[in-house]
């Protein structure tokens, strides 16, 4: 499923005695990031540093087109001129909603750091990069919605304390496609952290830190939006640190979990519903009091006449500290 990544060759190595890195990358302004001093010598030869990443940061614009799987394909506002967020206000000159809200492709960038208070969805527009690179910028209230919009990328902001009946950290829904969600940490909303479903296609989740959280991602809306057949999904290098369930939950689509650290959920890590595909592959699973990592369910899709799971295949996933798989065989999901 999905591409072949090269970074399916390096499991990640798991070091208790050590915690997860921080989501955010070094700070510094739209440049190249400063490079390691290494000690002269006249008897060894100089040894050049490589660095995972350096090759998305090493400018600003650099960033597009560097997703793996899915969503491989987004853009953003490449094309665009640079937006400059001045402001931590809700709306007006200068502010985030000011700017997404555009229709031109922007690549925004931010001159402050804080929390922006969102009185209600912030709906972006196609075309745009909301780069948090640099500063650090949190997001509370509500979330981003991406409704009917084509080449979106989120990279390096904070979702928090998301209030109301339906409230998502990120809404990817109607047809959405080519979008790209990295290096985000979210955690405590009233309703999901990310949510993509109502046709929304060609998506990638990379290097983001879900945290104090129950529903954290669900995929495919419901039995009845048959459509969602055509969803395609990429989660790798993720960290799930502690949140209840759906890491994902998916009905109906195409998914491709590979590089992610689920540990401590509290009812399953990852489930497998209506006609699913779901493709785990070189994951680290450490269960806390709830051992069974893998659960099934089944639903009925509204133009079939009897109800099934979905299918998962695991490759490479390592089950820790005594998880178990819970795979289903193939008989089992037949019937």
């Amino acid at each position: 499923m999905g591409n072949a990544h090269g970074h399916l060759k390096n499991r990640y190595i798991h070091n208790h005695s050590s915690s997860y890195p921080t989501p955010f990358p070094p700070y510094y302004k739209y440049g190249p990031p400063p490079q390691p001093q290494f000690p002269s010598s006249t008897t060894q030869p100089q040894m050049a540093l490589s660095l995972p990443y350096t090759n998305v940061d090493c400018s600003l614009r650099a960033l597009a087109g560097q997703a793996e799987g899915f969503g491989r394909f987004a853009i953003g506002g490449l094309h665009g001129p640079l937006y400059h967020v001045t402001t931590l206000a809700d709306d007006g000159p200068g502010s985030l909603r000011d700017g997404c809200r555009r229709k031109e492709p922007l690549w925004i960038v931010f001159e402050v750091s804080g929390t922006i208070n969102l009185s209600s969805y912030l709906n972006v527009s196609s075309y745009k990069t909301i780069d948090g690179r640099g500063q650090r910028i949190k997001l509370t209230g509500k979330g981003l919605r991406l409704k009917e919009c084509e080449h979106v990328i989120i990279c390096n902001l904070e979702f928090e304390g998301g209030r109301g009946p339906d409230v998502d950290g990120i809404q990817i829904k109607s047809n959405s496609r080519h979008i790209w969600i990295d290096r985000c940490s979210l955690r405590d909303y009233d309703d999901g952290l990310i949510e993509i479903t109502r046709e929304s296609t060609d998506i990638t989740v990379s290097r983001c830190h879900f945290s104090q959280h129950d529903k954290t991602m669900l995929i495919g809306a419901d039995p009845s939006h048959v459509g969602d057949r055509c969803i395609r999904v990429t989660i790798h290098h993720c960290f799930f640190d502690g949140t209840q369930q759906r890491h994902p939950r998916v009905r109906f689509g195409k998914v491709h979990l590979y590089n992610n650290y689920t540990r401590n959920w509290g009812i399953y890590a990852v489930c497998a519903s209506v006609e699913s595909q779901i493709y785990s592959q070189c994951n680290i699973y450490e269960a806390g009091q709830k051992k069974v990592a893998f659960k099934y369910l089944n639903e009925k899709a509204t133009d079939k006449d009897e109800a099934c799971t979905g299918c998962l295949k695991s490759e490479g996933d390592q089950f820790i500290t005594g998880t178990q798989a819970g795979l289903m065989t193939k008989n089992v999901m037949s019937n």
